[in-house]
């Protein structure tokens, strides 16, 4: 996909925290390999701290959170909102979906349209698509864009080379049109027949949840991984990354007349700090211009991690500075995309911490 979005823009972020801070020097314990040999992976892969969601906090807790902060705060009022996308791999039930739990919990109109969409790591980059296209039947209506996981829930503690980069979070981001906004650049790319480099097995209705697939198995590496449990294939999803993400970015930017040096900052999905450092070279990209210690304090959010990017590393200039950025995302599918825009003059920016 290859398109050119006009009159678009992104008025106000906020990210959304969980509580509990979960430390890898605490966790050592919880593998089958010597602490030692363990250790010495802190810092290549940003091995520092996650966030985990409570064990009753689920993705539409978030949400509510999300969006009655905003509305406390005055960003958004009910009556504007035209609709509620919520982009998640979290889902509180099969059925309803969350943005209607949001509709119902929040009292919005029922003119309100509510929208799931099952993406990951790509699923701000989704969002904002959908969004940019939804606003073409709203008029002077606003979408409510939120990106949700609590994926730390469906990983095993067990599991060294899955649980340190896990991490639970969401984002709200309020769209809408402005016909003096600069044209945002789009290129998406998806790959199917390479889907199992990231996948959970388990619980759709192929294979049901059952004791059999609760059941821990060293998976013949040490590590300890029930079926009901995801999983990413490193090797493959970094030679993944590395091959098929720059070519895509260059790709962005050619289409939007932009060389490497025009834009300010490069805010990227945040799969681990080694994989973003070897993306970063391979771009030829200074690293002040590119953020990649979300993952290190906040954890891997799947699909909150641009967004929460923004909201971590820019919400103190965002408010009243405009900046040209290239935003990429890059995972389960598989799936890669790049967006560049104007991010700026937002009507409100801020990173919070929940009690979920």
């Amino acid at each position: 996909m290859k398109t050119v979005y006009r009159g678009k823009k992104i008025s106000s972020i906020i990210g959304i925290l969980p509580e509990t801070v979960s430390y890898f020097d605490d966790e050592v314990d919880n593998y089958t390999f010597p602490p030692k040999q363990t250790m010495k992976l802190k810092k290549v892969m940003g091995f520092e701290s996650h966030r985990l969601s409570k064990e009753d906090s689920f993705s539409s807790d978030f949400c509510i959170f999300g969006l009655k902060h905003l509305l406390e705060k005055g960003v958004i009022k009910k009556e504007e909102i035209g609709a509620v996308i919520v982009v998640t791999l979290s889902p509180d039930y099969f059925l309803p979906q969350i943005s209607n739990i949001v509709q119902g919990e929040l009292e919005l109109d029922e003119s309100v349209l509510c929208l799931d969409i099952a993406q990951g790591c790509c699923g701000f980059l989704i969002g904002l698509m959908q969004s940019f296209m939804l606003l073409d039947q709203m008029n002077d209506k606003k979408v409510v864009l939120m990106n949700v996981d609590v994926l730390s829930k469906k990983v095993s503690h067990r599991d060294r080379n899955d649980f340190p980069l896990s991490g639970d979070g969401a984002s709200v981001a309020i769209i809408e049109n402005d016909p003096s906004a600069s044209d945002i650049h789009f290129i998406m790319y998806m790959d199917g027949k390479r889907r199992n480099a990231l996948r959970i097995p388990a619980g759709g209705f192929r294979m049901p949840n059952s004791a059999e697939t609760g059941t821990l198995h060293d998976v013949g590496d040490g590590n300890l991984r029930a079926l009901d449990h995801m999983h990413m294939d490193g090797s493959a999803v970094f030679s993944f990354v590395q091959e098929e993400a720059p070519p895509c970015i260059e790709e962005t930017l050619e289409f939007a007349g932009l060389n490497k040096e025009d834009i300010d900052y490069y805010l990227f999905h945040q799969p681990n700090k080694f994989m973003l450092q070897k993306l970063r070279e391979k771009l030829g990209v200074p690293k002040e211009k590119m953020p990649d210690d979300l993952v290190v304090k906040y954890g891997n959010p799947s699909g909150v991690s641009i967004p929460m990017v923004i909201a971590d590393h820019l919400s103190d200039s965002l408010t009243d500075k405009t900046y040209k950025c290239c935003l990429s995302a890059f995972g389960s599918g598989l799936a890669w995309g790049t967006m560049t825009m104007d991010l700026g003059d937002l009507d409100y920016c801020s990173l919070v911490e929940s009690d979920l």
